[in-house]
């Protein structure tokens, strides 16, 4: 790779970096996970800099690496269920602050517990803010599939939320 290269994927990194470990962390549960995660995608990335014509694209195929990266670690045996208590940094709002670590706690804690492939639907859809289109793009499959994994990850998110909550009613 020339110089010229190297910076403009330096200055990607830079600017992408700390947005694909927080969706690494969202589909794993653990940012030590989620840095792994993210530097498989930026080191996918690095190798075929030179052949990426398309920058504009180059957001989706992080995003790809990363889900492809999470689903595969979440089928080997020794990652399974190994989260932590820690939330994401960097959360504004309303409301009382105790209630809403409760609540992000209890969505997380949720989320952890969908099955993978619905839990990156679910990343990708609605914090990621991709439609359904390109969220079939980015996991390589069609746009029912996605929809059906929408509907049953919401189902399942459900399920775990209303466990969860009603712990959270009754410990108050």
């Amino acid at each position: 790779m020339d110089q010229r290269d190297e910076q403009e994927f330096a200055e990607y990194f830079v600017a992408r970096r700390d947005a694909v470990r927080r969706t690494a962390y969202l589909l794993c549960g653990d940012w030590h996970r989620a840095d792994d995660l993210a530097q498989t995608a930026f080191v996918a990335v690095h190798r075929r800099w030179h052949k990426i014509r398309d920058r504009d694209a180059l957001d989706a195929y992080v995003r790809r690496t990363v889900v492809r990266a999470s689903i595969d670690e979440s089928r080997r045996p020794w990652r399974r269920e190994r989260f932590t208590d820690q939330l994401p940094e960097g959360t504004t709002g309303e409301g009382d602050l105790g209630e809403r670590v409760a609540v992000r706690e209890a969505l997380l804690g949720a989320l952890r517990k969908v099955p993978p492939r619905q839990r990156a639907v679910l990343v990708l859809r609605f914090l990621e803010g991709l439609d359904v289109a390109a969220t079939a793009k980015a996991l390589r499959c069609t746009e029912g599939t996605v929809k059906s994994q929408t509907a049953r990850g919401l189902e399942a998110l459900r399920g775990q939320l209303g466990d969860m909550l009603d712990d959270l009613r009754s410990a108050s």
